[in-house]
């Protein structure tokens, strides 16, 4: 069977783990500090990978319904029937425990409780009720979207301080407009189903404010990480340039077609991740 029709592989929505698993390298890397422990950073991937794998495998589980009536999710395989929910349960339960205890038992509890926590939220609050419910959804997403890089910081260094916390800071001011440029791109998608996001409830425009605010914020928090002494001057211009083309992006088509101005948005959320992730493997202090 092809990769790409394995039902078991698209469960686990391997372009979400690969994301996650680009910032968990970064804040493993950046805690590291140059001293990197090999054993240590692939237990730290491959455990986010498991637990974030087993996420998504039981959010396809809790989305089957509304899945079923967006035109890009209607031929998942929870919608297809091509897995059956006993199966799939249990095929997300393996893989987050098996992803808990490797980080419990190679990078220890702190790097564990982290993901726990993040796994907690991005089924309960976030997959059972604030998605359906309430444009607040992203919001308490970004939550959970945020804990892969404080995992391999805490996998890293064994603690949680002020360099864990602006990374958290970050990534979830970072996970905002990225979600909302989705957003507006699969707006008539979210309609369909009747998931409140941003751009339903409160229409494009409020929508393209709202990331052009975040992307703002989130600049100051990223390049924070020089001025707290723990990144260089390098990482602090990367920072700069990458948050600043990131807005200048955003700003050019707040009169633009939403369809290519929302793809343009969250194409460059991507380069601004992998910029910042990259400069804080290299330029650490």
């Amino acid at each position: 069977m092809a990769a790409g029709r394995n039902p078991y592989l698209r469960l686990v929505k391997p372009g979400i783990v690969g994301g996650n698993l680009i910032s968990t390298a970064g804040g493993f890397l950046l805690g590291a500090r140059g001293a990197i422990d090999i054993r240590l950073l692939a237990a730290a991937l491959i455990g986010v990978a498991l637990v974030v794998a087993g996420g998504c495998v039981f959010n396809n589980v809790i989305d089957r319904d509304i899945d079923a009536l967006m035109s890009r999710t209607a031929s998942r395989p929870m919608v297809t029937g091509a897995v059956g929910i006993a199966t799939a349960i249990a095929y997300g339960a393996a893989l987050s425990a098996l992803g808990l205890l490797l980080l419990m038992l190679i990078t220890g509890r702190l790097a564990a409780a982290t993901a726990a926590a993040g796994l907690f939220i991005y089924v309960g609050p976030y997959s059972l009720w604030f998605k359906r419910r309430s444009p607040v959804g992203v919001l308490v997403g970004s939550l959970a979207g945020a804990t892969p890089p404080v995992i391999g910081y805490a996998a890293a260094t064994g603690r949680l301080d002020g360099a864990a916390l602006l990374l958290f800071l970050m990534f979830s001011l970072w996970q905002i407009p990225h979600s909302d440029a989705i957003a507006v791109l699969r707006r008539d998608d979210y309609a369909a189903a009747g998931v409140p996001v941003h751009p339903v409830r409160h229409g494009v425009a409020a929508t393209k404010f709202r990331i052009v605010l975040v992307i703002a914020a989130f600049g100051f928090a990223s390049v924070a990480l020089s001025p707290a002494g723990y990144t260089g001057g390098a990482y602090l211009g990367a920072a700069v340039l990458a948050a600043a083309g990131w807005l200048s992006v955003a700003l050019s088509g707040m009169a633009a077609d939403d369809g290519r101005w929302a793809r343009r948005v969250f194409l460059a959320s991507l380069c601004c991740l992998l910029v910042l992730c990259l400069m804080m493997a290299v330029d650490y202090r």
